[in-house]
């Protein structure tokens, strides 16, 4: 299968491309190689049969008319997007940009294409999403595909709008859709600005380790490699016109995963006093919801799929690669933002 991923140098895209390779799909990467992405990400299969690189945005009308007729496309996976929420409270323009005019001008070159090729009942437009656009959940019940949207942040409003986008492209002009919400990704190349690096690394550093709130947050946790192949199950297997629920089965209040990875960090890496002593409570973001679960069922049940990592074996092999991997995060701590409290609105 010949693959189209958007973003395929950033953290979840990236994890795509890799595996997709290592199945044997042909791979064209189209990244605009914006402050979270990295080709150090996809070096592993830079030299790979019938991968491609194309740097790119997905904006560029022209460039994805080219892009179309020179590789003829299976499927798209789209996978390019701002995400960071607490950039999205501090400029939420470039999300809007990227995240809705980027995916419309993306879904018209693809539907354009898809018309020259006579309309083949194969071909596929996967877009990929997040849980956040559902909104916020209390102490019990999951998200289902038929949850309602309620987006609470300008990522997740920009998300949203994307996901309606796609959906419509399906149901106003035929195009073969399938569309995946994810939850929480974590594990190697993810960008150091996120909540899993940033405990690691400051706790390497010894530096104050952020917790917003009281840390009573709840997320439920997804290895990215687990990500990566349930998102290519997806692609190959998905029903058209059919979304599904990506979820890891790991749910953890934030302050137990901070623990956790602390623990983890005094055994990998001991610093001679516990690294739980580094934790710090600071303001919480704006609009920050309380708990995202979701409900897997119809993974499990159409494609036989279901997460293969735990949190805690999860998060042993993401510290890990974070101590055998100076190289590649230090390269990146420069880069605008990183390291800095983003979100805290006026």
């Amino acid at each position: 299968m010949k693959l189209l991923v958007t973003g395929g140098a950033g953290f979840i895209g990236s994890a795509v491309v890799r595996q997709a390779v290592a199945a044997g799909h042909q791979v064209i990467n189209l990244d605009a190689l914006t402050y979270a992405a990295c080709l150090d990400n996809v070096a592993s299969v830079a030299d790979a049969p019938g991968y491609t690189f194309v740097q790119g945005d997905i904006r560029d009308s022209a460039l994805l008319e080219t892009v179309f007729a020179d590789h003829a496309p299976d499927a798209v996976m789209h996978l390019a997007a701002e995400s960071h929420v607490d950039r999205s409270i501090d400029g939420p323009g470039a999300f809007i940009d990227t995240n809705v005019i980027g995916t419309y001008t993306l879904l018209q070159a693809a539907r354009r294409f898809w018309d020259r090729q006579g309309r083949p009942e194969a071909f596929r437009f996967h877009h990929i999403s997040t849980d956040e656009v559902f909104g916020s959940l209390g102490a019990t019940g999951q998200f289902t595909e038929d949850t309602a949207y309620d987006p609470r942040s300008p990522y997740s409003a920009s998300k949203a709008a994307s996901d309606h986008l796609v959906m419509a492209w399906h149901h106003t002009y035929g195009l073969p859709v399938v569309l995946s919400n994810c939850s929480n990704n974590y594990g190697p190349y993810h960008f150091p600005e996120k909540l899993i690096p940033v405990v690691i690394l400051n706790a390497l550093a010894g530096r104050p380790i952020p917790v917003y709130g009281a840390g009573e947050n709840v997320r439920d946790w997804l290895y990215v490699k687990d990500h990566a192949d349930a998102l290519l199950t997806v692609v190959t297997r998905g029903a058209v016109g059919r979304s599904y629920n990506i979820g890891g089965e790991n749910e953890a209040r934030n302050i137990d995963l901070v623990r956790m990875i602390c623990d983890l960090m005094d055994e990998m890496a001991p610093a001679g006093a516990p690294h739980d002593r580094l934790i710090t409570f600071v303001t919480d973001r704006p609009g920050h919801d309380l708990r995202y679960a979701i409900n897997p069922a119809r993974m499990r049940g159409e494609m036989g799929w279901r997460p293969s990592v735990t949190l805690e074996e999860g998060l042993r092999r993401t510290v890990r690669w974070y101590l055998d991997n100076p190289n590649w995060w230090q390269a990146l701590q420069d880069r605008d933002g990183v390291g800095q409290r983003l979100g805290v609105g006026p």
